[in-house]
């Protein structure tokens, strides 16, 4: 794609070493909706022309094909980029929407691994940012015991982020969670810097809710 002016200062700008997530932040609130400009700045494949896109877009325009489009060219990047992307587009663009929320939630069997990712991450996100669990949460896991094991790796943490939330908020269904988390071993010797949670299920939990009684 032939870039305007302005696409190139804004791509070559962002583009540069020691960019920000808060400097991306602050020029986004500055274009505000600009779906032109973010289809160039998508174009150029650059990690942070690529998150500055997802605010600019014009969610309105965002169909599943456009979508498809998307998550197919964050195949280019490496799984933390791609990862980082596509999280800021669920945050910015498509959980701002009630059309494009009902279509993630479509996603469980998408064969785009990344729109996979993106199913389980937003019901991971709808119980951590303290919204009331939607109420599907034994399906989830009736799907997680039977796939869990053997998804691909950036779904597969999503998948087991989201056993981690279900058994932190909802009380009944914890064991059921932890005798998964156990049963599979997931993470398990997974090392993390201090102070962070690891991955590992029952230690997750354990960990996040003895913080609670803080």
């Amino acid at each position: 794609m032939a870039l305007s002016t302005k696409a190139r200062k804004l791509a070559a700008e962002v583009g540069r070493p020691g960019t920000k997530m808060g400097d991306l932040k602050s020029r986004g609130k500055e274009i505000g909706k600009d779906h032109v400009l973010a289809l160039e700045l998508w174009s150029t494949g650059g990690l942070h022309a690529r998150l500055l896109a997802t605010l600019v877009f014009d969610k309105r325009l965002l169909t599943q094909g456009v979508i498809d489009q998307l998550a197919a060219d964050l195949r280019t990047h490496g799984e933390a980029e791609r990862n980082q992307i596509s999280e800021w587009l669920l945050a910015n663009q498509l959980m701002k929407d009630k059309m494009l929320t009902a279509l993630v939630e479509t996603w469980r069997g998408s064969k785009s691994p990344t729109l996979r990712r993106l199913f389980w991450y937003h019901q991971a996100r709808l119980r951590w940012t303290g919204q009331d669990p939607p109420g599907n949460s034994e399906a989830l896991l009736d799907v997680l015991e039977k796939d869990m094991a053997r998804a691909e790796p950036e779904v597969q943490w999503a998948m087991n982020f989201c056993a981690c939330q279900i058994a932190l908020h909802e009380g009944d269904l914890r064991a059921r969670c932890l005798a998964l988390g156990k049963k599979l071993g997931l993470y398990k010797d997974e090392k993390v810097p201090r102070n962070c949670t690891p991955s590992y299920l029952p230690e997750f939990v354990r960990i996040e809710l003895a913080k609670r009684d803080r």
